[in-house]
């Protein structure tokens, strides 16, 4: 009998410190070595998920972390995923489809026994195919409160039988209290898997830490593995939220031989992955959760949400809507993905109180088109066209949206085609995820507006995903080193 895979846990000292990142560059790495390795998070709370090529959803760290490892992403790659909800509730995905109230209950009930059978499960599948599991924890792995409800850290360590690496973020401050105390609040049974440590976004001159690594292997009795430089030129997809160096409500920009995309920065945003090419093609993206005057940019985006009706009442509440009126009345774009694509609309309705009291809210009113919230939810990879541009993402959204006039984008269907979002002058919307990632995609969509701008050839976002993944290998094998044989 084979034996089953070995396991590599990648814990932190805290929520981003980089774990994800870390995961994804050990992912590529021991690929590149002819290792077959795949990912693992037990489960993740995040509101950014994609769509695994048959239709479930998972979250977006561990899409990237299959990519690292050239695998197709399967949901035993994060058979809990966890959408945060309006007040203190999530949305909970169990293996790709999300749960009902009776499945909630069976699962979320008195005991651990449940998810934990579910998410074990998930990683002994994965042991039985794959010849090391790299596995990605959640926050701290030292938090005690929470130590005896915990189904992504040592659990998983211990029943795999995992030898721990911890990251710690040396840019965020006080990394010696880090890595002291995170080793402190650990039982001894904790500790001892722990092999060593990662210091992760050093800026600055590394010898002159060298003094803090020998005073950290002397206090804590463990290795550092590795003092890894932050890096502002590789970009990979985060986990969740935005990336630490976006600016949220800075000055308005000032250069107009470049197209300038504000993004609003709802509470609820999701799928942040989806801007990541505008910036590749030299688009200046900026977000905004304070209400401005829109002249200075060319698109205005109103982005995927994970609690439409919540996200829309903040909109009203702080103004955005006389905001944005006065913008699309002066000719001004706009563009609603997903969520931000039925807030454009007259109206959203929620017979079934999906996301909260059923009822309907009334939209923002740019778009002729209505949403009727239903308790399927669809989950699908899509492609289409734009004109004759080829374009590939997926949906995630509730609900059906009824169009009056014109689609923006025409979608793949049975051989055919059906319509998808909506076109009124210079105010557009789609429920597609990456529609920007396409060859000449970006061309497409924003060549209409700033007809005087000249766009760049660039290979498929897909290729550039694989150079970034590439970067990151290097860049960790460089400064880990021999660290990595200590893993």
């Amino acid at each position: 009998m084979t034996e089953p895979a070995r396991v590599l846990c990648v814990f932190g000292t805290a929520s981003d410190v980089g774990k994800s990142w870390v995961t994804a560059g050990l992912c590529r790495i021991y690929a590149q070595d002819g290792v077959s390795v795949a990912p693992y998070k037990a489960q993740n709370l995040s509101n950014n998920a994609g769509v695994t090529p048959d239709g479930l959803e998972m979250g977006r760290a561990q899409i990237v972390q299959a990519q690292a490892c050239g695998l197709v992403p399967h949901v035993d790659m994060n058979p809990l995923l966890l959408k945060p909800t309006a007040g203190h509730g999530a949305q909970v995905v169990a293996l790709g489809r999300v749960l009902q109230d009776d499945d909630m209950e069976a699962m979320f009930g008195s005991s651990l026994q449940a998810r934990r059978a579910l998410v074990f499960g998930a990683l002994d599948r994965l042991r039985a195919r794959y010849e090391l599991i790299v596995a990605e924890g959640a926050g701290s792995c030292a938090e005690v409160n929470l130590r005896a409800r915990d189904l992504v850290n040592f659990p998983v360590a211990h029943h795999a039988d995992g030898r721990v690496v911890v990251v710690a973020d040396i840019d965020k401050g006080g990394v010696f209290a880090q890595c002291v105390g995170t080793l402190a609040c650990m039982p001894p049974e904790d500790r001892a898997r722990v092999s060593g440590f990662i210091i992760n976004r050093f800026r600055g001159e590394p010898s002159l830490f060298a003094e803090g690594v020998r005073w950290l292997e002397k206090e804590t009795g463990r290795p550092v593995l590795g003092v890894v430089p932050w890096s502002h030129s590789i970009h990979v997809e985060l986990e969740d939220e935005l990336s630490p160096d976006a600016r949220v409500d800075g000055p308005p920009p000032d250069d107009d031989s470049r197209f300038q995309v504000a993004v609003l920065r709802v509470p609820h945003l999701s799928n942040m992955s989806d801007f990541d090419a505008l910036e590749r093609h030299g688009v200046g993206v900026h977000f905004l959760s304070r209400p401005r005057d829109l002249s200075a940019y060319d698109l205005v985006v109103l982005p995927g949400s994970k609690n439409t009706l919540s996200d829309l009442s903040w909109l009203h509440r702080l103004g955005w809507n006389r905001v944005l009126a006065r913008h699309a009345a002066g000719g001004g774009a706009i563009l609603g993905i997903c969520g931000g694509f039925q807030m454009l609309g007259r109206t959203v309705a929620d017979p079934h109180g999906i996301e909260g009291q059923p009822g309907t809210s009334v939209g923002l009113g740019l778009l002729a088109v209505d949403t009727v919230f239903g308790p399927t939810k669809v989950t699908r990879p899509a492609r289409g066209r734009l004109g004759t541009t080829r374009l590939e993402g997926y949906e995630i959204h509730v609900g059906q949206t009824t169009v009056e006039g014109d689609p923006l984008l025409w979608l793949d269907k049975d051989g055919g085609e059906r319509p998808d979002g909506a076109r009124q002058g210079a105010v557009m919307g789609t429920y597609l995820h990456g529609l920007f990632d396409g060859v000449g995609a970006v061309a497409a969509l924003l060549s209409p507006i700033r007809p005087d701008l000249d766009w760049p050839e660039l290979p498929p976002h897909a290729h550039w995903r694989e150079t970034q993944l590439d970067a990151l290998a290097d860049h960790l094998r460089t400064h880990l080193g021999e660290g990595l044989r200590g893993m």
